[in-house]
């Protein structure tokens, strides 16, 4: 049996890299920072260190969080299996879209090779997705998942690979049907954000998004569904409106303007204050709703889907 994970190394320090490395400094793991900024970095959380230079010392885990890039991905993972030719080392990578066939096409281990998908900012969100690449056996996602808990995270182990992971395939259904709405007038991105808020999300945070219907009773659901699914926005491409803003350099807070304006306003305060507001939320979920949804009841049983 292997001995669990207890070297890391994270690549990259953007605002991801270094809420990663927090997480597993914070849990107890030898925790280091590859980056080529390294003897600058001043801000790097308690027990990691980071170096400008891989180490002589294979470490058990590497996480690379670095631009959403294939070509520049792919240096780091050569730059691994080159360093630590001995024994292959589990990669992970922190990329939330590009598909892990391409990012591990070149990998000598591609066995070795995972999704470790952190929601921003990555030292507050609970949880983290952990899924195999076509080639990486149970045994190896498992590892990880398993040192992710060690962290005090919450893992959820995909097996087969897919293109998104769970979480952003379904934030993408429900965003690629507002843009719509919001492009065609037919709502703006307050009255949504505003359903999001109050309806959609306390519904959720409750009962899940399946439980939620089996207790509403499919039979109203599934008519629904007749009804609705047909007239959504099923077009297959990038929405346009979106794009477009990102064309006219209206990417957000940062740039004063997305679907919002945000002129004038404090961009780190709105940012601490999102974080604040989480931190609530996610404390009350935990002591206000027992914890996690397994020990709420009356509960029922996860019944597999019929061939």
């Amino acid at each position: 049996m292997e001995q669990p994970i207890q070297r890391v190394i994270v690549v990259g320090y953007g605002v991801m890299g270094r809420g990663i490395a927090l997480t597993f400094g914070a849990g107890g793991f030898d925790t280091v920072v590859w980056s080529r900024r390294a003897a600058s970095l001043s801000d790097l959380p308690p027990r990691v260190r980071a170096v400008a230079a891989l180490p002589a010392q294979a470490p058990d885990l590497v996480i690379e969080s670095v631009l959403e890039d294939v070509a520049i991905k792919q240096q780091v993972y050569e730059a691994i299996e080159v360093a630590y030719p001995s024994a292959p080392v589990i990669i992970g990578t922190n990329s939330s879209g590009l598909p892990l066939d391409v990012l591990g096409a070149k990998l000598r281990h591609p066995e070795c090779f995972v999704g470790t998908h952190y929601f921003m900012p990555a030292e507050v969100f609970p949880m983290v997705e952990v899924m195999a690449s076509a080639q990486a056996p149970r045994a190896v996602v498992d590892r990880v998942a398993e040192a992710m808990r060690r962290t005090g995270k919450d893992a959820v182990t995909l097996y087969k690979p897919i293109t998104g992971y769970l979480i952003n395939r379904l934030q993408h259904c429900i965003l690629h049907e507002a843009y719509h709405l919001i492009e065609t007038g037919v709502a703006s991105p307050a009255e949504i954000d505003k359903v999001a808020r109050l309806m959609l999300g306390p519904r959720m945070c409750v009962n899940g998004l399946i439980e939620q219907k089996d207790i509403g009773g499919l039979e109203i659901h599934g008519n629904a569904q007749r009804a609705i699914v047909p007239a959504l926005e099923h077009t297959g491409v990038p929405n346009r409106y979106l794009q477009a803003l990102l064309k006219r350099g209206e990417t957000g807070v940062d740039a004063g303007k997305g679907f919002y304006d945000w002129n004038g306003c404090d961009v780190k305060a709105v940012r601490r204050q999102t974080v604040t507001r989480l931190n609530a939320l996610l404390e009350f979920l935990k002591t206000g709703l027992g914890d996690t949804a397994e020990n709420t009841t009356p509960k029922g049983r996860p019944v597999e889907p019929a061939d």
